[in-house]
């Protein structure tokens, strides 16, 4: 995390121009620890973060070698002390040269490559360390997560199931999150309107529960066997499927209603979502491939390109940017769920990684996803000129997301990955409420 730290606050200095502030190394003009402007704090934060950080790779090199770490630990941490000399080296020279795009961009891929590294030394370190271990026993049977609200009376409450509003919040924050950033690309005079959130927004609630409502309806007879979705209402029939079937389309129609009152691109986007989710993912990947939830990410991914385009009526590299971290995001977050519910997905006849895996590889890639998803936040910072309110939220909620993920490895039952999974939500729904902040209040 001390690595992670670096990366994003040399977004920051880059992007706030606090860089031009000292164009000399390693001092600032002859001048060490001058702090008289708010871009010598930072620039000054970014060279002692750096030397501290340095000692700690030394640290964890030396460690690897002395407790007899394995050969491939080694090697990664080995690989990040190498890089981590020439990341300075190349540091240097972005300050003295006013932050010219070769070397910043030099810059931050070899950051990238040294948190890689260690992000995979730690990875394999918690998989020597827990590897062989038995998991611990997975008590009670799981608590339906997908209640809805059960102050809804009867039938209306089973309506609102199918909708399945628990994703309703987070997906509505990415798009959210991706029409404040494409808010930052409208030429003067132009500003984010009211009727665009609104129709964005409800659109996206629809699409969302038109999604959730195909898959009640096509996953009907595996939900059965399924003791968190046995009692959803088209298994129970309190919904008959028909009718299940028709409630999805209406609301499938009238969020593409919607999505084109704002443009006709961020329909076509709309129906894409709900195709992919409810026929690629549910149909295609889920039942045959343990990557379904690896590609299926792309279905929580489109609503930032969907924000997006509601305000440019254009794809741009700031939505797909956005799109990508929560693409990488997800399996950092659902293999959680797929371990607390790894017997209860067996039941129902879905490959997903813990059940055709094992628990160990899936637990190891979580922490390759958590590596993934910091690293794609660093890029996002880069290229929207996001500050530090982000900045602070990636760090500090990122490094909540990790220590939960190896607590993960450590405790290895249901208790612990639902923590994990929890920690996933909060890292990603603070993430995305500091892109709205930074963007269009900070």
């Amino acid at each position: 995390m001390g690595v992670y730290s670096l990366l994003v606050l040399g977004a920051t200095t880059s992007l706030t121009g606090a860089a031009s502030a000292c164009q000399t190394w390693p001092s600032c003009n002859g001048q060490w620890f001058a702090l008289q402007s708010l871009d010598l704090v930072v620039v000054w934060g970014h060279r002692t973060a750096a030397a501290l950080t340095g000692l700690a790779v030394v640290g964890a090199a030396v460690l690897a070698w002395r407790t007899g770490a394995s050969r491939r630990v080694r090697t990664a941490v080995t690989l990040a002390l190498a890089l981590y000399p020439v990341q300075v080296v190349i540091g240097a020279y972005t300050a003295m040269s006013a932050g010219a795009a070769p070397f910043t961009g030099v810059h931050l891929t070899l950051g990238v490559g040294i948190f890689a590294s260690l992000v995979v030394a730690l990875a394999w370190t918690l998989d020597a360390q827990t590897g062989d271990l038995p998991s611990a026993e997975w008590e009670g049977e799981p608590r339906h997560t997908d209640d809805g609200d059960p102050t809804q009376p009867g039938i209306v409450r089973a309506y609102v199931q199918l909708m399945k509003p628990r994703l309703m919040w987070l997906l509505c924050l990415v798009a959210g999150a991706g029409m404040a950033l494409a808010s930052s690309q409208l030429g003067a005079g132009q500003q984010l309107s009211a009727a665009t959130v609104v129709l964005t927004l409800g659109g996206g609630v629809l699409s969302i529960g038109a999604s959730g409502t195909f898959n009640h309806v096509l996953e009907r007879e595996q939900d059965e066997k399924m003791a968190r979705t046995d009692d959803r209402p088209v298994v129970t029939d309190r919904i008959p499927p028909r009718n299940a079937l028709a409630f999805g389309v209406v609301l499938g129609v009238a969020s593409l209603a919607a999505f084109a009152a704002v443009n006709l691109l961020t329909a076509v986007l709309g129906l894409t979502a709900i195709a992919f989710y409810s026929i690629v993912y549910t149909l295609v990947l889920k039942p045959n491939t343990r990557q379904s939830t690896v590609i299926g990410g792309a279905a929580g991914a489109l609503p930032a390109l969907i924000g997006w385009v509601a305000v440019t009526g254009a794809v741009g590299v700031g939505g797909v940017v956005l799109a990508g971290v929560i693409f990488l995001w997800t399996p950092a977050h659902f293999y959680n769920l797929a371990l607390a519910y790894k017997d209860d997905y067996e039941r129902g006849g879905f490959p997903l990684m813990p059940v055709v895996e094992g628990e160990v590889k899936t637990r190891r890639h979580i922490v390759y996803y958590i590596g993934a998803t910091l690293a794609s936040a660093v890029v996002l910072a880069e290229l929207t000129g996001l500050g530090p309110l982000y900045a602070a939220t990636t760090v500090l909620l990122g490094a909540v997301f990790l220590y939960f993920a190896i607590r993960l490895h450590r405790e290895r039952d249901r208790r612990a990955a639902m923590r994990s999974f929890h920690a996933s939500n909060a890292y990603l729904g603070c993430l995305l409420v500091a892109v709205v902040l930074d963007t269009m209040v900070v």
